[in-house]
């Protein structure tokens, strides 16, 4: 089973419009693929249309072609979060309690329909749109396509795993505060959140009503751009629509956090992987204060913005709250303490703030920030399900309340598999401009692992210099845990190599410093028990840390403590164990 994105929205329309392959062939195959997958993740759909209605769907779409309409998403099969109406389907918004019966889809869905597009069903996620890792629904947990252990990102969960496995060439997903972002980052996809009001919200059960935004996940900035062209323009029947006019933006300065405002909780594979992806621009990087962004971003959920989360729910709350998944329920509570006159000084901080978001754009022309600073695997997220889902927002959760467009892009993979990106930012209007930046600044879409169908077996790469190296007295430690040789390599160079003295057998002490230099080592792969069983057999002074190869990657391996390198000969300038063994 092959990711359906090799047959992007674009080439889908192509060929259906020049009768190359019917709109019934291309969704045949659709209905395969979710049979198949469904065996492997049946947490992706809340419901779907019947086989016989879909190709109903797409033998409508074909007659449409041969009495010569032009539609530019000509039988593109699609998807839309739970929380969208689509007619025939039940609306939940991951409640069961709360679902209703649409007599009317969403004016998003009725101007893609319109477009040639068939709806394939309904996508999983947190509930009522309320957070952004995916575990939050009754209806199970989507979890990411590359590593099942993994959080999926939420809220849009159901819908970035459907084109993530190629289920749906694009699928409609919503953000208040990242949900259209994060969850694209984290499985390798693109991620377009318009500017508010540049696409109706006619149809869509709020969160936060004055900030929502219906977004889309795709495979290239090219499909996002193809739906953008179907949905946007002004909705009179949506009293927050507006008519957005395009406001090119250049590409020239690019504004990027200041290293001691790139929070990372921890994780310095996530800061490797930006550093790699700020290497690839080719723009004059600005850095800019975080500091106004931040706390607009806090007000979110610590001011009284959570209140109109609890407006929209105020009926459910008053008469079942034990429907409300408790997590949600946690959260949205707390909007009933706020009070109008909260409300407004909130609401003046947040122009102060906007002002000051408004002065930046003179200084840059667009932001590139991580998408999230990190992710988290399914058990550690429902173990602290509220304090590492704040993690998630810190580079998002500002954007709607300062007025700005959005695009996630993938730039790179994580060890496990799961998906870092970038997501580019401009000033109400940019959205055109933003679309176009992403495909000239990363012009192609970082390479995808395959995707897990069988339950991936989490791994760790290990590197090792000096006495578990091929041939050398403690290599066993490594086969008789049935460690993979991935290759050599050398560490980047900054690190300074002592062979410690009087060590039985003899031992490196690997040493970071920034006047050292490359050191050859060989990089093992070990699934996480085997890792667990061999660092706890890692006799002091030498302990496993993380080390950063030439390439910038970062994989564990031997470090040492301060006390390795006294009476110890410093071996730096031959470049590695062997060589000093071989003196």
């Amino acid at each position: 089973m092959t990711a359906l994105d090799c047959l992007s929205a674009d080439a889908i329309a192509a060929e259906v419009r020049a009768r190359r392959r019917t709109a019934v062939e291309v969704i045949d195959e659709v209905i395969g693929r979710l049979d198949a997958y469904e065996a492997i993740q049946p947490a992706v759909w809340i419901s779907r249309f019947d086989a016989q209605t879909l190709r109903a769907a797409a033998a409508v779409v074909d007659a449409r072609i041969a009495a010569g309409e032009d539609l530019p998403l000509a039988g593109v099969p699609f998807a839309a979060k739970d929380n969208i109406d689509v007619a025939g389907l039940d609306t939940t918004a991951g409640c069961p309690a709360f679902a209703y019966s649409p007599t009317r889809s969403a004016t998003v869905i009725e101007r893609l329909v319109a477009a040639g597009a068939i709806p394939v069903g309904k996508t999983n996620l947190d509930q009522f749109a309320t957070g952004l890792n995916g575990t939050r629904s009754p209806y199970g947990i989507p979890r990411n396509a590359y590593n099942r252990a993994w959080i999926s990102g939420g809220s849009s969960s159901g819908s970035a795993v459907a084109v993530a496995a190629g289920l749906v060439a694009f699928a409609l997903g919503t953000d208040t505060a990242g949900s259209g972002r994060v969850p694209a980052a984290f499985n390798h996809l693109i991620g377009f959140k318009p500017t508010r009001g540049r696409w109706s919200s006619r149809g869509l059960v709020p969160a936060c009503r004055t900030l929502d935004c219906i977004t889309v996940f795709a495979g290239t900035a090219r499909d996002a751009a193809l739906v953008d062209d179907s949905v946007a323009g002004l909705d009179r029947e949506d009293a927050l629509s507006r008519e957005v006019a395009d406001v090119p933006r250049a590409r020239r300065r690019i504004g990027i956090p200041r290293d001691d405002q790139r929070p990372w909780f921890g994780d310095i594979e996530s800061a490797a992987l930006y550093d790699a992806a700020l290497r690839k621009l080719d723009a004059e990087l600005v850095e800019i204060d975080m500091a106004p962004l931040g706390e607009a971003a806090r007000l979110l959920y610590d001011g009284p913005w959570v209140a109109e989360r609890a407006a929209a729910l105020q009926d459910l709350l008053r008469d079942d709250p034990e429907s409300i998944h408790p997590v949600v329920r946690t959260i949205v509570e707390q909007g009933q303490g706020y009070s109008a006159v909260d409300l407004f000084q909130a609401g003046y901080r947040l122009a102060d703030l906007a002002r000051l978001a408004e002065e930046m754009w003179a200084s840059v022309d667009l932001l590139a920030l991580p998408t999230a600073p990190t992710s988290y695997r399914v058990t550690e997220m429902l173990a602290a399900p509220i304090g590492l889902n704040a993690h998630l927002g810190a580079y998002t959760n500002f954007v709607n309340l300062l007025d700005m467009a959005a695009i996630a892009v993938p730039t790179g993979t994580y060890a496990s598999g799961v998906g870092f990106g970038v997501t580019l930012m401009g000033p109400a209007g940019s959205d055109r401009s933003l679309i176009d930046a992403a495909q000239t600044l990363f012009p192609a879409p970082a390479d995808r692992p395959p995707l897990d169908l069988e339950g991936r077996m989490e791994t760790v790469k290990l590197a090792v210099v000096g006495a578990h190296l091929k041939d050398m007295p403690l290599h066993w430690q490594l086969t008789s845990r049935d460690a993979r040789f991935v290759g050599e390599a050398k560490t980047a160079p900054s690190y300074r190599l002592y062979a410690i003295a009087d060590s039985v057998p003899p031992k490196p002490a690997l040493v970071h410093s920034e006047d050292g230099g490359s050191i050859a080592l060989e990089v093992y792969e070990l699934d996480m028990a085997a890792f667990g069983s061999f660092v706890a057999d890692v006799p002091p002074p030498l302990a496993i840390g993380t080390v950063t190869l030439e390439d910038g990657s970062l994989v564990k391996g031997f470090v040492a403590e301060p006390r390795a390198t006294i009476g110890a000969e410093d071996i730096t300038a031959l470049g590695g164990w062997r060589r000093y063994l071989q003196r």
